[in-house]
């Protein structure tokens, strides 16, 4: 079993993909995932923020680094071809 990575990890991960398409899978509690497709928006220090496609209106969502870590948010990013890839996952080796 692999220990988890560090919080600063994650954050250089999603530093890296600002501005790409991801989907957010996150659990918010008692059986309710939601999922929606955005835009990484920005990173900070302790937080990061995705600007989700929705029809009516524009709408920010904004998680900390430790729902990552957690993994009660999961994100994936979609490459060229629209095929995804998941993105700060925590039991990846680190590069």
């Amino acid at each position: 079993m692999s220990s988890p990575r560090p919080i600063s990890d994650i954050k250089k991960d999603l530093e890296f993909f600002v501005g790409s398409k991801i989907r957010l899978k996150a659990n918010r509690g008692r059986n309710r995932i939601i999922e929606r497709v955005g835009v990484l928006e920005s990173t900070y220090p302790n937080i990061f923020v995705v600007k989700l496609d929705e029809r009516k209106a524009e709408r920010r969502v904004s998680y900390s680094y430790a729902d990552v870590l957690t993994e009660t948010v999961e994100l994936f990013v979609y490459d060229i071809q629209d095929s995804e890839i998941r993105i700060a996952s925590v039991n990846e080796a680190a590069e």
